[in-house]
């Protein structure tokens, strides 16, 4: 059987010393040299220590979160080409986007806007939330229509105009 030395333990080795093995001594006072709680020095700003993070959290918890930002960005309908149109007018219609009326197509498209790239090869009717100038030109080139619908998110209240006081301000001769 072997036999086991009983030592003294470490803490008990400092006890006289004015330091107790943390350097200075003002440092250990209060929470001053603990450097932080949690996830302090992982280098969230200054990435020393990134790939044991991103390890352990994965890519989730360097960045900005979403819900930390002001505002919302502003709904942009999905803009759809007439080249596309062209060729997906059978598929959007049984989808039921759209009607085929004899000779002519009725498509409603509110939630996208309309990009004029190409020419168009039906006559069309179509429901847009908005389209560019060149589309709805190319649109009533080939005899077809186009109609714009505003949502109610679309449509914006104007701000308030502040009524300015006019203040007139007296001017005084100057002394001599």
């Amino acid at each position: 059987m072997a036999m086991r030395i009983k030592r003294r333990r470490k803490s008990s080795r400092f006890r006289g010393s004015m330091t107790h093995k943390r350097g200075f001594k003002k440092k250990a006072r209060g929470s001053g040299h603990r450097g932080g709680f949690g996830m302090a020095g992982t280098g969230k700003r200054a990435k020393q220590k990134k790939t044991l993070v991103l390890n352990l959290f994965g890519n989730d918890y360097f960045g900005k979160d979403k819900c930390l930002r002001r505002g919302h960005a502003p709904w942009r309908p999905e803009a759809i080409t007439l080249d596309y149109i062209n060729e997906n007018v059978n598929s959007m219609i049984a989808n039921g986007l759209g009607k085929d009326l004899k000779g002519s197509y009725e498509l409603n498209l509110e939630n996208y806007k309309i990009i004029g790239n190409s020419d168009v090869m039906h006559k069309l009717k179509i429901k847009a939330r908005s389209a560019s100038p060149s589309a709805i030109a190319k649109i009533q080139e080939a005899k077809g229509t186009i109609e714009l619908v505003a949502k109610k998110e679309d449509k914006k209240e104007e701000p308030k105009k502040a009524v300015k006081a006019e203040v007139k301000a007296e001017v005084k001769p100057a002394k001599k």
